[in-house]
């Protein structure tokens, strides 16, 4: 589960870079879908961990990808928001400085 949900978030940020027009028109969907595959991928990979420590190692090393993986796409999206922010902050400071 926490491999599908980082392959997703992937995904998504691919999406976001590859296709800027969309980005524009739907940026803030892709950015929640980040976000929320990164908060699924997270506690899922734990999980993932925790059974395979009971299976005897089977598998922990893709949950531990999607552990850093999905804390990589909170990064990610919560960055994407700071810098959607500071844009609108630039854009504000330059239409003011100009009337």
């Amino acid at each position: 589960m926490s491999i599908w949900a980082a392959i997703l978030g992937v995904g998504l940020i691919a999406g976001i870079f590859l296709t800027p027009v969309f980005w524009l028109m739907y940026g803030g969907f892709y950015t929640f879908f980040v976000f929320v595959s990164g908060l699924v991928a997270v506690p899922a990979g734990h999980l993932g961990r925790r059974r395979g420590k009971r299976l005897g190692g089977v598998d922990r090393g893709a949950a531990l990808l999607g552990i850093v993986t999905g804390w990589l796409l909170i990064l990610f999206s919560l960055l994407v928001v700071l810098a959607y922010i500071g844009l609108l902050a630039g854009l504000a400071v330059l239409t003011d400085s100009a009337s």
